[in-house]
């Protein structure tokens, strides 16, 4: 709590990047977070999940009561969404100290944090994928307020609850993505005011079983909430000024490199060997840096947009626009008007 110490100012500090970070891509911060901070050295994983879901739900209850306000979120959705995240988060905790050996608890939350973030640097990138292709359509996605499927719904939320319970990573990119193929038609603005209402009573159950089984360190969540919410709140005012496209690609990058590196600090060499030596994740990250945009040209074009560039948000919401200025001829009716004009597109 002493606010001279290396470790309250490295936290602080870190709280601040990753709360930047969180406010100018929307990525929910336990995939940045946590693994910043295990691999800062500050903290047992045990004891730096439970601090991280703490400081989320302060941070995300501030966020739902705005969204809440302006009537963004679909409620039914977000219901069904609580009705099998917060079973499951209150659960995960103990089920994790039951599956392990006798002090291994953090060896088993640092595999499973490890394996979560390669799963959110996929579904973040596959979430990126399906709104480009979704905005390029042009076809009717279906309705804006649309029948709630109740039972794919609740299983989703019980697996994000799981996730999140465990290793405070999902709640921002692995629910994200299946209520992007759920509910198609939910605008870009409802689906975060749903995402997040639903995170707020996901977080505080994730938090509470943790605090409970492992307790809580004030030490580490004081510095945490100081740095992370100014951060967020510059994140969040300079969103709009800052290439959307070069945050979200590193943000893949980084998040299979912690990844690796957590994997690895649990003893799952996952390059091959007992040991992965740095330069070798520093290595897989540069063949990412490079790929991952490769990638995402060949997604771009196969939507009809030039690989690379920077296409104006109209053209990106005109299906019929292909570079060089020509255009499809349009079959049927033509597209209604659309309000999403934001410099992020």
């Amino acid at each position: 709590m002493d606010p001279t110490t290396t470790t309250f100012l490295a936290v602080l500090a870190t709280g601040f990047l990753v709360g930047t970070v969180v406010g100018l891509t929307g990525m929910g911060g336990g995939a940045l977070m946590t693994p910043a901070l295990v691999l800062l050295g500050v903290g047992g994983a045990a004891t730096v999940v439970t601090a991280d879901l703490t400081a989320a739900a302060v941070y995300k209850t501030g966020g739902a009561l705005v969204h809440r306000r302006r009537g963004a979120p679909n409620m039914a959705v977000a219901g069904w969404l609580v009705l099998g995240s917060v079973p499951m988060a209150l659960l995960g905790p103990h089920l994790v100290s039951w599956a392990s050996a006798p002090g291994q608890v953090d060896r088993t939350l640092t595999l499973s944090i490890g394996f979560a973030l390669l799963l959110a640097a996929a579904t973040y990138a596959l979430r990126l994928a399906v709104n480009l292709r979704r905005m390029r359509s042009g076809a009717d996605a279906g309705s804006a307020d649309p029948a709630v499927r109740p039972l794919p719904t609740f299983l989703v939320g019980a697996l994000g609850g799981l996730l999140v319970g465990v290793t405070s990573v999902g709640s921002g990119s692995v629910i994200m993505v299946a209520l992007l193929m759920l509910y198609p038609g939910l605008s870009a603005v409802r689906l975060v005011g749903t995402d997040l209402v639903q995170a707020v009573p996901l977080v505080l159950a994730a938090a509470a079983s943790n605090i409970a089984l492992h307790g809580l360190d004030w030490g580490l969540l004081v510095p945490l909430v100081l740095g992370s919410v100014p951060g967020t709140v510059l994140g969040s005012t300079l969103s709009p000024r800052v290439p959307q496209s070069l945050t979200r690609r590193a943000i893949v990058v980084v998040l299979t490199m912690s990844g690796l590196a957590l994997l690895d600090k649990a003893g799952w060499a996952p390059l091959g060997r007992d040991t992965t030596h740095p330069l070798l994740i520093a290595l897989a990250g540069l063949v990412l840096a490079v790929a991952v945009p490769l990638a995402w040209g060949l997604v771009r074009r196969g939507t009809g947009l030039p690989m690379f560039g920077t296409p104006t948000p109209d053209q990106v919401l005109d299906p019929t626009y292909r570079p060089g200025g020509w255009r499809v001829p349009r079959v049927g009716p033509p597209a209604p008007d659309t309000a999403l004009r934001h410099p992020q597109f």
